[in-house]
């Protein structure tokens, strides 16, 4: 059995059931592409040595076997832990894993290794390449996590979103990139960066498997596509409205609509005022007050290590006040009140894009996530779509969106506007 064969999670379940695979199997295919494709894309900052022992007789769990990549800044208590810092600052394997890591060993996950992070989340890039082309940046912060998946290495990894490093990665490396509604799974030994924003996501070559995560993590029931798409609503709205949008993501965000439609959906107008455009900006407040605060002993101890990019957001953020900080979570929970009104009344879920564009040409910048930064701080759940192409060649993602806590609603819309094998690498 061959990982690059399409094989699902749940196709591996029943293969299992079927005496038909070997709990292994997938480990050791996986293994092999590593092998093959890792001294290119450098997506791993450490690898298990070869897979856990399984006890047989747990294949009734729903990840039974599945390899899976976890982003270097989450603890584990099996691999060292360097948060993206290109080893000025390394732990030794923690005593004890983060409450997500746990819960995948739980539900019978292989931990197949670290995947490279930015610099504590931030700005400053990895090691990572795009597996679509080695000359472009695969978007940050969850780097090697997008590219691990878009390069076939492994099914289904973790990441984390504090303003658009799931989304982003997930356009620019041609994956599904989901960010559940905050909250859903706990940060508990995942290093801090903004605590009011910081969400953990997760990546993958098919829908199904999104949603098999999904179900699994969280005990909810298991998400099957609707018929058809009839009766829902689709609002068409990208954050910040005031930018000039590159021609690629009209395209991207062109074609979504077009599925949308074939599959029964209504598009509907959608106004948000001004205050949504302010949000973006609120965004960057919070992030940097909430930053300023959880890396103040990394600021005082490593200065002269730190990225410039992460250094001069640690004093943007110490130089905001208490007010202006308490302005933009509040100005957060009423745009919380009135856009769930918005969900309720007008449309049940929204089309924007993901990113800017393709990912861009070298390795110091990792892309902007501004497309991305009004939705992280509603705490919706959003869904990158691998559904399009730009000029030249590179995937452009678009990002359906949901209310809080509607993600079952949301995977189900993707589910059957993108059925099995429409991963952009196929």
């Amino acid at each position: 059995m061959k990982y690059n064969s399409g094989m699902t999670i749940d196709a591996y379940q029943k293969a299992l059931a079927e005496k038909k695979a070997n709990p292994v199997d997938w480990w050791h295919s996986c293994a092999a592409r590593i092998k093959q494709c890792e001294p290119d894309i450098n997506a791993w900052e450490s690898l298990a040595e070869g897979p856990p022992s399984l006890n047989s007789d747990s294949t009734d769990k729903p990840l039974f076997g599945v390899p899976v990549g976890i982003k270097d800044i989450l603890d584990t208590a099996s691999f060292p832990t360097s948060w993206g810092t290109k080893g000025y600052l390394r732990s030794q394997a923690s005593l004890l894993d983060a409450a997500l890591v746990t819960l995948l060993q739980e539900l019978g996950a292989l931990v197949m290794g670290k995947t490279v992070s930015t610099e504590f989340a931030y700005f400053t890039p990895g090691k990572t390449k795009n597996p679509h082309d080695l000359s472009r940046t695969p978007g940050g912060s969850s780097s090697g996590s997008a590219a691990a998946v878009a390069a076939r290495m492994v099914p289904l990894t973790f990441g984390t979103q504090t303003a658009g490093s799931i989304i982003r990665p997930a356009s620019y490396c041609g994956v599904f990139g989901f960010k559940p509604t905050f909250n859903t799974l706990s940060t508990s030994g995942v290093k801090s960066f903004a605590p009011s924003l910081d969400t953990l996501g997760w990546y993958a070559n098919y829908i199904e498997d999104i949603c098999t995560a999904f179900s699994a993590l969280t005990r909810a029931g298991k998400i099957s596509p609707r018929n058809d798409l009839t009766g829902v609503r689709v609002g068409i709205n990208s954050l910040p409205g005031s930018m000039t949008m590159s021609a690629d993501v009209k395209n991207a965000i062109a074609e979504a609509q077009s599925a949308l439609e074939q599959a029964g959906a209504e598009i509907v107008p959608l106004v948000l005022d001004d205050s949504y455009e302010k949000l973006v900006e609120q965004q960057k407040i919070v992030m940097a007050y909430e930053a300023a605060q959880t890396l103040g002993s990394e600021y005082s101890t490593l200065s002269e290590h730190l990225g410039p990019e992460l250094v001069a957001l640690i004093q943007d953020g110490q130089s905001i006040s208490y007010t202006r900080y308490r302005e933009a979570m509040l100005a957060t929970a009423s745009a919380q009140q009135t856009i769930s009104a918005i969900f309720n009344s007008q449309a049940d879920v929204i089309l924007a894009a993901s990113s800017t564009g393709e990912a861009p040409q070298g390795l110091d910048f990792t892309g902007d996530p501004v497309y991305c930064r009004a939705w992280t701080l509603l705490g919706v759940p959003c869904i990158n779509l691998p559904i399009s192409h730009g000029m030249s060649g590179m995937p452009v993602g678009v990002q359906l969106i949901a209310d809080r806590w509607q993600d079952q609603q949301l995977l189900e819309i993707a589910y059957t506007l993108m059925p099995k094998n429409s991963s952009q690498h196929e």
